[in-house]
């Protein structure tokens, strides 16, 4: 059981401890996908069957599946978008907010001091020199925005000193391209920038999305890796074709998809094109740092479909599909691989949420003369809650048993009194079915 289904199985659990355990994790999603409706937007109620078959049928094709299935990409993927799934020795700056663009789905506005940063700059120059001073490793840099360009200079200067301080390290930079040109690019060239990303608007005239095109074509000429990135809108599955089309033609290296997300502002607009928020928004509910949004039901479908005419058109561009959980998933491994946890707790190499196992009410002492048995004294017992909780890897040892195990997923927080582990949600399991792989 988990928190996107919890309230249809929540009747299944026979414990009593244990389902009104559970049911305060199934309240936490219902309110919060009522705070969602109540702000306008409705829930999709579709499911994601439909996802479930093109997944397979992308699967059976050799489509490369990352993250387990957060990520997939064919023929190519940038060796920064590899990195993303822990996100260690990655950094992304930005110079500013600012942005002579207005994307309705935008997401820069959930950013922190965003209105400071729409006016005034930081000093990227000075924080790459103090990361240099640090002796920190460093991978992967980024520049994006707002726009960069729109401060041409400090963007030279940014990797210029990013080449002098981390020689070593993947370079790319985020732009719309408007502002791009010959003289620039021979810059960022000089500079090492190793990757560029453009974002391609359909909401642009075709004659600006041409100029557009004409400058991916020309990056090619100074830029060892190009790539298109940007969110793929439900409803555009033609146009994206036709956009694979041009760019396989232009012969740049990739295409990340983006899933679509609902940026928390411009709601008039989301509800004026029928878009639904995808149901269940989340795998875990959390405070996530990517401010993207709410993922908006069908996108990730259309990306699917995306993936399948690269296949059947035998394009040669890298298709990469990114979706918002693949976003997560470099923070929640960063918080949880940093602090040190209890004994009991395994860190998932699929979500990288730390598990533990828990048994409830009168399940306690059958489980506990087990242990006795097998001198396990790695538990603990709370009881306020009326459970006992173990590693996971115990749970083999209670075959035979008619048990019903929960399988909790934590986090660890550091706040400015220390560091908490905070549970996010809890999954029901059998002893007789479990397999620790699959947590």
């Amino acid at each position: 059981m988990s928190n996107k289904v919890a309230s249809d199985i929540l009747s299944s659990i026979k414990n009593p401890i244990f389902r009104e355990y559970a049911k305060i994790y199934s309240n936490i999603y219902a309110n919060y996908l009522e705070q969602i409706q109540a702000k306008g937007l409705k829930l999709d109620e579709y499911r994601g069957e439909e996802q479930a078959i093109a997944l397979e049928k992308l699967r059976q094709r050799g489509v490369a599946f990352r993250n387990e299935g957060k990520s997939l990409y064919l023929n190519w993927i940038s060796p920064a978008c590899e990195a993303c799934r822990k996100g260690i020795n990655s950094l992304t700056f930005f110079i500013s907010l600012m942005c002579h663009r207005h994307c309705y789905y935008c997401f820069n506005p959930n950013q922190e001091d965003y209105a400071y940063f729409r006016e005034n700059k930081r000093d990227c120059q000075a924080e790459l020199a103090q990361l240099a001073k640090s002796g920190q490793k460093v991978s992967y840099l980024a520049l994006t925005g707002g726009e960069p360009l729109l401060h041409h200079q400090e963007t030279i200067d940014f990797f210029t000193l990013a080449q002098e301080k981390f020689r070593r390290a993947h370079t790319r930079l985020y732009t719309s391209g408007d502002l791009l040109d010959q003289d620039i690019l021979q810059q960022l060239q000089d500079a090492g920038l190793d990757e560029v990303r453009f974002s391609v608007k359909l909401e642009d005239d075709p004659q600006l999305r041409k100029k557009v095109y004409d400058r991916i074509s020309l990056a090619k000429e100074y830029i060892p890796n190009v790539l298109v990135e940007m969110p793929v809108i439900p409803g555009t599955l033609q146009e994206m074709k036709e956009l694979l089309r041009i760019l396989d033609n232009l012969g740049i290296e990739g295409i990340n998809l983006l899933e679509f997300c609902f940026p928390f502002h411009n709601r008039e607009h989301f509800q004026k094109e029928s878009f639904k928020v995808k149901n269940p928004p989340f795998l875990t509910l959390y405070d996530y740092w990517y401010a993207g949004g709410l993922p908006i039901s069908q996108s990730e479908l259309e990306c699917l479909k995306l993936l399948e005419f690269a296949l059947d058109q035998e394009l040669s561009i890298g298709v990469h599909y990114c979706s918002l959980e693949n976003k997560h998933t470099g923070q929640v491994y960063q918080q949880n691989l940093k602090q040190k946890s209890s004994g009991l707790a395994y860190l998932s190499p699929k979500d990288y949420f730390l598990k533990t196992a828990k048994v409830f009410g009168e399940d306690i002492p059958t489980v506990l003369r087990i242990f006795k048995r097998k001198n396990n004294s790695q538990f603990q017992i709370n009881g306020d809650h009326q459970f006992l909780e173990f590693h996971v890897k115990e749970v083999k040892t209670l075959k035979g048993l008619d048990l019903e195990v929960g399988i909790s997923s934590s986090i660890l927080e550091e706040r400015s009194d220390g560091t908490y582990l905070r549970e996010l949600k809890i999954d029901l399991t059998y002893p007789e079915i479990f397999d620790i792989r699959a947590i």
